[in-house]
Parts: C-alpha cells; structure tokens; sequence
C-alpha cells in the first residue's frame, strides 16, 4: 500500500499513515449536545467550525486524528516530542537496530547566531567561512559514526554504542494526534521564530492535512490559539 509522502531536508521525510474523521466529524462531536447528528457536511457547517475555533470549544477538534510516519534528525524530534498533548510518539530504537553510516542531515548552509534572539538563528555564514564551516560539521559526524561503528565491531552493545551518535543523526518515528494537536503544532512550528529545519517538517504536515479537513484546519489556524 502507498501512502501520501513529502520529502524534506536531504533523507526525511512525512508520510500519511492513516487518519480518523472529516469535518463532518467535528460537526457532528459539537451537534451532539443537542442530540442531532448530519449524515453530510453542508456550507453552513463551516460556519459552526469557525465559531467552535474562534471561541475556543476546541473539544469536538480532539474527536479526528492523523497518524504520520517521520523521518528526521534527532534536533528536530527534541523539540517536536514538546508536542505531548492529545498526541503519541514512537520511535525506531538504537537498541534494536544498528544505524547506518551516512544518515545523518547535512545543512545546505550554515546561518548566523541572531544577534536580538539567543535561541536563533539570521542570515548566512560568510563566504569566507563556508567550506570550514561544512569541513568541520562533516568531519565530526563521520568520526561519531565511525566510532560507534568500531565500538559495534569490538562488542559493545548497541545501547551504549549509540551514545557517541550525533544529534543530526536521522531517526523515525509514528506520530499520532488529534486534530487540534496538529494544528497547535503548526501554529508553534510555522512561526518565524521556530527553528528553519522544523518549518519544513510544519508545512509537510500542513500540506497532507489540509485536505482531509480542509474547513476544520483553517478554522484552528485563524483562531488566535488552538
């Protein structure tokens, strides 16, 4: 079976593994209060969504959910398993599995520290800087990864092996959340102050949601939080 994939960075990815609900789900959760339910989703259900997303009655959004399939470097998972709420991770284990030897995300270039924000990052490295900058970053995680794959040559266990890795190496992982969960994510995860690598992890989950609800996501991105 294929599913809906988007390509991001150098080797990630997002995939679409499954999802539960429509728009008309999120009618039929808020409708239940009155006791009626709608067997169609009809133009002025769109309406009722904006004003749940709007005024904040945000449950009936928790009744749909989406599962992905990630692949992505551990610094974006750091901050992407911030995400806890009405949402589930699982991830492929070291201990397991032997990772290979050239997963590991390679920045086409290399920013600035943010002069006004301590967290970010503005511009590009200059010219001049370029090819030591990139010298240095492959130099050290091909050394990580050839001593991890010595200490799995001499006997170590994987557990402990993988300790040496580093934080750019690739990892997997099965995300599940509800609606709203998702779409919190992207307000957070889309804005100009989140990290530029994580942004396009956003807008490939963006992009494979906006269809399955198309009325309900736009509702939760126009509402000032979700």
């Amino acid at each position: 079976m294929s599913f809906p994939e988007i390509t991001v960075l150098d080797r990630g990815f997002v995939r679409l593994i499954d999802h539960m609900g429509t728009d008309l789900t999120v009618v039929n959760a808020a409708r239940v209060s009155f006791g009626k339910r709608k067997e169609a989703f009809e133009p002025k259900d769109a309406e009722l969504v904006d004003y749940l997303a709007e005024h904040e009655h945000t449950a009936p959004f928790r009744h749909a959910y989406l599962t992905f399939h990630v692949k992505a470097p551990i610094f974006v998972f750091r901050q992407w398993m911030k995400h806890r709420i009405a949402s589930d991770f699982n991830e492929i284990s070291g201990r397991y599995v032997e990772f290979k030897e050239d997963e590991y995300f390679v920045p086409e270039s290399f920013r600035l520290q943010a002069k006004v924000n301590k967290q970010g990052s503005e511009g590009e490295l200059p010219e001049a800087n370029r090819s030591a900058a990139r010298e240095a970053y492959l130099t050290a995680c091909q050394n990580s990864v050839a001593q991890y794959k010595q200490m799995i040559d001499l006997g170590v266990c994987r557990e402990q092996a993988r300790c040496v890795l580093p934080l750019g190496l690739y990892s997997e992982v099965y995300w599940t959340a509800s609606l709203q969960a998702v779409a919190h994510f992207l307000h957070l995860r889309l804005d100009a102050h989140a990290q530029w690598e994580i942004r396009q992890f956003a807008l490939a989950i963006k992009e494979l949601t906006e269809p399955l609800f198309p009325n309900s996501l736009s509702a939760l991105m126009k509402a000032p939080t979700t």
